[in-house]
């Protein structure tokens, strides 16, 4: 069997680890999905928001993001490289380059993560973790972790945080 293959098959087999995350607690919401991953190989990232649709073209990962964005990881609290940034433009999955959210939506929560009120819709998916207690967030297409999302806060109008690991992100200025 050839590498391609072999790679192919353990993806499609393969299921995440469930981890824990430390990114807070609050009320929580929505439904569960199945959730699939493998990282390949290397490719430039693009920014005129086009999805990469397949994990042939996901960009490959540090092992700190791979803790992170496979694994289910949280990476410590204040540094992260989008924690405190107010540059204007748009946050992408490291993993796939989805458009994921703007700066439009990033507020400071003072929680030592990037927090956002709003995500782009179908573009980001809530997930039951796997002990029920919170509301994973993923990318809608790699199904890369992402962080959590937590309601009733009143951080903002809008009263939800997604809060996210900047080791799952890349940002591309406007």
């Amino acid at each position: 069997m050839n590498i391609k293959k072999v790679l192919y098959l353990w993806m499609t087999m393969s299921v995440v680890s469930i981890g824990f995350s430390a990114c807070g607690q609050a009320q929580e919401k929505p439904a569960t999905v199945a959730v699939e991953s493998k990282i390949t190989k290397n490719k430039p990232v693009e920014t005129d928001l086009q999805l990469k649709l397949t994990p042939a073209d996901w960009n490959a990962l540090t092992k700190a993001e791979y803790d992170v964005i496979v694994n289910k990881g949280t990476e410590r609290p204040f540094t992260g490289e989008y924690a405190s940034s107010k540059a204007v433009g748009n946050y992408l999955c490291k993993r796939c380059n989805q458009t994921l959210f703007t700066s439009e939506s990033k507020f400071n929560s003072g929680t030592g993560w990037p927090s956002f009120d709003a995500m782009i819709a179908d573009h980001v998916l809530v997930v039951k973790d796997a002990n029920g207690m919170r509301s994973e967030i993923v990318c809608s297409n790699c199904k890369g972790h992402l962080g959590h999302v937590f309601y009733g806060e009143s951080f903002t109008d809008k009263s939800t945080r997604h809060c996210v690991n900047s080791l799952s992100l890349h940002f591309v200025e406007k």
